[in-house]
């Protein structure tokens, strides 16, 4: 087997908004298609570029909002056009997951499929090319639908969990026991004590009539809207017919709509450095620090008495921070933040907060 194989695909979802990451991240220009670390690329070119390694070029497809389209476009120009898959709707990542599956089965019905985030972490690309390589040779042979679960490096109230078998079903893959979505503090220390729990890194990892036949079973009226549309997709007519259907499926993400329900999921403990920069806070986790361990984005920022700050304002503004200690500070044109790192969770309930009160101008 070359690396390459003509059989293996992937879907990079690149259709949120990143509410989390407000006022940086914007509804016309979320953070997938942001540098937020200043790397010198967006979340999604070191994604795209991340499964080049491994992945044939034609295979690799975006599933993203209409609206971003050209985002996509002007960000991966080596991209086909025709692999940039767009939504109508945000509808979670189930009708998403749908739609590209019977897309590629109607292509490919040998595919084996990854479906990733665009806009996560990932600090070790070796390690990651090798878990999801040995996923990929898993779902070819069994009829599994899998993720890959990160070894958990803290109690995090952040991330979802998984609970996995003791015993190995084959090289370094697991059977699922439980999903549990984020827990609180004393669970979450509970978890990390037991060691069989892992992070949910929402990477899924599936042959394309396994994920189709757990669609049947587990979303059948969803799956119902595609069949119904089968003829059309890869066509001139798919745009029209998915306008159609796509605004009936149903919101809800994959996770809750399938892989909590079925028992035939499995998982790849991992460790590649991973972090979902879900938030202000593992965004700062992931920059460097002054000597306070304040990580300053921006060229004149100066800072007295400061300490342990997320401070990300613009290269031409002078910002003098005094006292603040575990803060965020986010400046842009026309929004400033400033809010403590413990309630950064609660930065997604502010935004929507400011949409009940000032309406969509500043989101």
């Amino acid at each position: 087997m070359t690396q390459l194989n003509s059989h293996f695909y992937v879907a990079i979802m690149a259709g949120g908004i990143g509410s989390r990451f407000w006022p940086h991240s914007r509804t016309d220009n979320p953070k997938q298609f942001l540098d937020i670390l200043n790397t010198g690329k967006t979340l999604l070119q070191w994604t795209y570029e991340r499964f080049l390694q491994f992945i044939p070029k034609e295979n690799i497809y975006v599933v993203t909002h209409v609206q971003y389209t050209g985002k996509v476009h002007e960000q991966l120009p080596e991209l086909p056009e025709e692999n940039i898959v767009n939504e109508p709707s945000r509808k979670n990542t189930a009708p998403c997951i749908a739609y590209i599956s019977h897309k590629i089965h109607k292509q490919d019905p040998l595919a084996n499929i990854i479906c990733a985030p665009a806009d996560h972490l990932i600090m070790d690309g070796p390690a990651f090319t090798n878990a999801c390589l040995n996923a990929l040779l898993f779902v070819q042979k069994h009829s599994a639908l899998l993720t890959l679960g990160i070894k958990p490096t803290r109690p995090d109230t952040g991330y979802g969990y998984i609970q996995f078998e003791p015993q190995q079903v084959a090289d370094n893959v697991y059977q699922v026991k439980t999903f549990t979505e984020k827990p609180n503090l004393e669970l979450a220390k509970t978890f990390l004590q037991s060691g069989d729990f892992l992070w949910n890194a929402g990477i899924f990892v599936w042959n394309v009539n396994t994920i189709l036949s757990a669609l049947k079973q587990h979303l059948p009226e969803m799956n119902e809207l595609f069949e119904q549309i089968n003829d059309t997709l890869n066509t001139s007519q798919e745009k029209d017919a998915i306008e159609k259907v796509y605004p009936q499926c149903t919101n809800i993400s994959i996770d809750y709509g399938i892989m909590e329900k079925a028992n035939n999921v499995y998982v790849i403990p991992s460790n590649f450095g991973w972090s979902d920069l879900g938030t202000w806070a593992s965004a700062y986790e992931n920059l460097e620090k002054d000597y306070l361990g304040n990580a300053v984005q921006g060229k004149n920022v100066m800072v007295i008495d400061a300490t342990k700050c997320m401070v990300k304002v613009p290269n031409d503004k002078l910002v003098l921070l005094q006292g603040l200690d575990e803060f965020i500070v986010i400046d842009t044109p026309d929004v400033l933040l400033v809010c403590k790192k413990e309630n950064e969770q609660q930065i997604k309930e502010y935004v929507a907060e400011i949409k009940r009160n000032k309406g969509e101008k500043f989101l």
